[in-house]
């Protein structure tokens, strides 16, 4: 696989896992900056410095091929072990424990302002 294939699709992945787009991989990671373990977004970032050197056919063959599909590896395994059902319902449930935060807080107040106006 080369390194331009190797790009588009942590592209891809970026894309459908964490839904971040961008014209270059380096665009799209700093949308993506704080979604990431930093040891996945250094390695993503090196695969973003070589992007312009992979467009290019004479400086393609400089490109340390192991080490980029070492990183290559890495980051697609992050990105495949996403699971996008639990992260909805994760988001679901932080909302709906927030929800009932406050509707306590507020049933807490109600009752406190009631209790000190001698209603109750």
């Amino acid at each position: 696989m080369s390194a331009e294939d190797q790009i588009a699709q942590i592209s891809t992945l970026l894309h459908r896992k964490l839904g971040v787009r961008g014209k270059t991989l380096s665009k799209t990671l700093r949308k993506a900056k704080h979604r990431l373990p930093r040891r996945i977004h250094k390695q993503a970032m090196s695969l973003a410095k070589v992007e312009t050197l992979a467009h290019h056919p004479k400086l393609r063959l400089t490109l340390d091929l192991t080490g980029l599909g070492a990183a290559t590896r890495e980051v697609t395994a992050y990105l495949n072990e996403i699971d996008l059902a639990d992260r909805r319902k994760g988001w679901w449930l932080s909302m709906l424990g927030g929800l009932a935060f406050n509707v306590l807080v507020a049933a807490a107040l109600l009752i406190l302002f009631l209790w000190w106006r001698n209603l109750i």
